[in-house]
């Protein structure tokens, strides 16, 4: 009981041992074919004609919420599909009810949420690859299986695109396995396309971003910049994981508390605000921010239980520790994006 009680302590921010109240998401759906369909909500975990998790906010954000419906954004979750032994396959199912009910309820909640005073939110469903294709020694089997999850999330967007969009400015949000995803839709729809005037900025949390990924997106070096990326992830200060040790580059580093180049550090005192155990309420001073050789690191976070926290890698929190920076961020983003495009 006490190692329950302490996993949901650390862990809750991405496993929803206490979550809000669920929103009248339908679950009971089927495939016809196995595919998505993405003219049916059903489809779309986030939607603005539905009422989703994506539509939640902390208690004290309802007042002043104004929600700017002449902008998208285009979220891209991380991965909520773990099978060790892959005796469930490479790729979830697309209509797998308790793999839907869990993106909903964690990343859609805790994350999509952030930004839905910046735009519509849309956030597709698609045929995630397993968590366990980043560290198979069967390589070929784990990029089919990536290439399928890209193929559903490339045909969302196409009919994002087609049927949604009308020439509006585009935000895109993503973290973990979205964000591997996110990095080859840009690349392959804005980098050098038209369609980059739309692209008021995009949030790749949680995976490293090359710094010569791109052709022709830039970087983010300040707050009001737009047309450009931001990218972190997140670790305890003083930790740096072997896989980032062996990475033959620096990865790109957003601060995301300061937004700013020339501003690479700022302590957890400019921290507003960090959605931990429910989404009802922020808490402010959790984690600082500091830009160090392709990570972010934070001194250990400060909330109530958080002597209980061992981890020192923070990529579950990448969104959480700096909800209410991000939110504000997209809004100054878009509000200059705007006053460029008049």
């Amino acid at each position: 009981m006490l190692k329950t009680i302490i996993y949901c302590i650390l862990f809750s921010f991405i496993t929803a041992c206490s979550v809000s109240k669920p929103h009248p998401v339908n679950y009971h759906f089927e495939s016809a074919n196995g595919e998505p369909d993405y003219s049916n909500l059903n489809y779309w975990a986030a939607h603005p004609e539905k009422y989703d998790p994506s539509d939640s906010m902390p208690k004290k954000l309802k007042k002043s919420y104004k929600p700017d419906t002449t902008a998208d954004v285009f979220f891209l979750y991380p991965t909520s599909f773990l099978d060790k032994d892959f005796q469930s396959g490479w790729n979830a199912r697309i209509d797998d009810e308790i793999i839907n009910r869990k993106t909903d309820q964690t990343a859609v909640l805790y994350q999509a949420s952030i930004f839905n005073s910046a735009g519509r939110v849309f956030a597709p469903r698609y045929r995630q690859a397993n968590y366990y294709c980043y560290f198979t020694h069967d390589t070929a089997a784990a990029l089919a299986a990536f290439d399928l999850a890209y193929t559903d999330i490339k045909a969302a967007f196409q009919y994002y695109l087609d049927h949604y969009n009308n020439g509006r400015p585009i935000i895109i949000a993503s973290h973990s396995q979205g964000t591997t995803h996110a990095k080859r839709l840009m690349r392959e729809f804005f980098d050098g396309k038209p369609l980059q005037k739309q692209l008021v900025a995009a949030y790749l949390a949680g995976m490293p971003v090359q710094p010569d990924w791109f052709s022709d997106i830039p970087a983010c070096t300040s707050p009001g910049q737009t047309g450009c990326f931001c990218s972190w992830r997140t670790f305890k200060k003083g930790y740096t994981d072997s896989f980032v040790q062996k990475e033959q580059y620096t990865a790109v580093v957003t601060n995301p508390l300061t937004w700013d180049s020339s501003k690479p550090y700022a302590d957890r005192f400019a921290n507003r605000g960090s959605v931990l155990y429910k989404l009802k309420k922020t808490v402010p001073k959790v984690a600082g921010a500091e830009i160090h050789q392709g990570v972010l690191w934070t001194p250990k976070p400060r909330f109530f239980g958080s002597f209980l926290l061992k981890t020192t890698n923070y990529h579950i929190a990448d969104y959480n520790f700096y909800y209410l920076s991000i939110r504000e961020n997209a809004m100054e983003r878009l509000k200059a994006y705007k006053a460029h495009n008049k």
